[in-house]
């Protein structure tokens, strides 16, 4: 296979796709969506069976047992990417929505409309759910895209992708609205990248390293994030009792996911007790605190932690992303001095504090610069299926139109429209 050539090819198939699908009305959209939600259904023993294959594959290579969870699809997976697609299907379609409307003194009318980016390109690795999450959101909001999953989920992802192709059919949308590359070669993330006459976005999903390959190359706009360092800010003023269970939550829920708290920052005020209970709690879960200096010395006298379960932090640890039962702990002295170490550390990703004092819960909200910032909740809600976009497309740290999960606003621009009636410019 020449991969230049069969990248193009699905370059040129994913635009005319996309302006065929400018055509399309909302129902149409819907009905493509349910009707891959049944053909999964219909077509669940040869996705598990697939599934199963690259399961086996991945043991056989030395695949770790993190990933290969990932990679896992059980029957309940695929209820899930099923309820997935029929909720999106749900979901107001923000194509052609009009807003802003207004009257210049020239008598023109001026507004702008919600449009498609045209031509999404997804690469992912591990979850083959990603293929549906991905597609579904694309579908609906008026885009083209052509998926590279990782090589580790191939079979799967060919399997789901027939599904795909089965539905778009079935509703009379083109086929090649949705692409999902047939060969793990690497050269064709190469091409896709490199490909801006044909693709209009690229959106990667995955490791550190992908992440950055791809923005190092790309000759396309990325929507990226990087790390997800994300961190808990306890205020003198906390609910004990909600700080406690929002600091053990925003880390322990998960361990390998980006809205995973890495830094837990604590008022000094806070340090005797309570801290040590908080510990405790961390200890019982197995996870290691790298506590700074002065917290490192108040838990050593008080430590029940087991083996290397509390180390002191080293500079390092303020900007890692650890995706690991690892925790950076600091004591500060006040919101100011939290807000600045966030400043200096954050990967914008997503910040919390806990207060009941509603006057720095605000200053807290308006001064942090990152995609997402809460007030006593945890860093774990940061997600598409929680803030109601029914899924995402990725999460954004950059400062562009997209920031934060990405659902189907995200995956639309707008233009300007302009109404007269028979005006010229004077």
């Amino acid at each position: 296979m020449n991969i230049d050539s069969y990248m193009r090819q699905l370059g040129q198939q994913a635009r005319t796709a996309s302006r065929e699908l400018l055509l399309a009305d909302s129902g149409q959209k819907n009905q493509a969506l349910l009707a891959i939600a049944a053909e999964l259904k219909a077509q669940q023993e040869q996705i598990l069976q697939a599934n199963d294959t690259d399961l086996q594959l991945g043991r056989d290579s030395g695949l770790e047992d993190a990933l290969l969870d990932r990679l896992a699809i059980t029957e309940a997976g695929i209820d899930q990417m099923v309820e997935g697609l029929q909720q999106v299907a749900a979901l107001p379609d923000p194509c052609g929505e009009i807003s802003d409307m207004s009257y210049r003194p020239s008598g023109i009318q001026v507004g702008k409309m919600r449009v498609p980016l045209g031509v999404v390109g997804i690469i992912y690795e591990s979850r083959p759910n990603v293929t549906i999450d991905a597609a579904s959101l694309c579908l609906k909001s008026g885009n083209a895209t052509i998926l590279r999953g990782g090589k580790e989920a191939f079979h799967s992802n060919q399997a789901i992708a027939k599904c795909i192709t089965t539905g778009l059919v079935l509703a009379g949308l083109p086929e090649n609205a949705v692409q999902v590359i047939e060969t793990t070669d690497r050269a064709a993330v190469s091409a896709m990248i490199t490909m801006p006459e044909f693709v209009d976005v690229i959106v990667p999903r995955g490791g550190r390293g992908l992440i950055e390959r791809i923005s190092n190359e790309a000759k396309v706009n990325v929507i990226k994030h990087l790390d997800g360092i994300c961190h808990v800010y306890l205020d003198d003023k906390a609910d004990l009792d909600k700080a406690k269970a929002i600091a053990v939550n925003a880390k322990t829920h998960r361990y390998g996911v980006c809205n995973a708290m890495e830094t837990l920052l604590i008022h000094e005020d806070l340090s005797g007790g309570f801290l040590t209970d908080l510990a405790k709690a961390y200890w019982n879960k197995g996870v290691q605190l790298r506590a700074c200096e002065t917290s490192y010395s108040k838990l050593l006298e008080f430590s029940e932690a087991d083996g290397d379960l509390l180390v002191q932090a080293s500079p390092e640890d303020w900007d890692t992303e650890y995706l690991a039962p690892v925790l950076a702990v600091k004591l500060v002295r006040d919101m100011a001095e939290a807000i600045a170490h966030i400043a200096r550390h954050s990967s914008g990703h997503t910040e919390s504090i806990v207060s009941e004092d509603y006057s720095r819960v605000r200053a807290f909200l308006a001064q942090v610069d990152s995609a997402s910032v809460m007030a006593n909740a945890s860093t774990r809600f940061a997600d598409g299926f929680e803030y109601g976009l029914g899924a995402e497309i990725g999460i954004s740290t950059d400062k562009i139109h997209a920031r934060g999960p990405v659902g189907l606003q995200g995956l639309t621009s707008q233009k300007w429209i302009v109404f007269g009636d028979g005006h010229i410019r004077n």
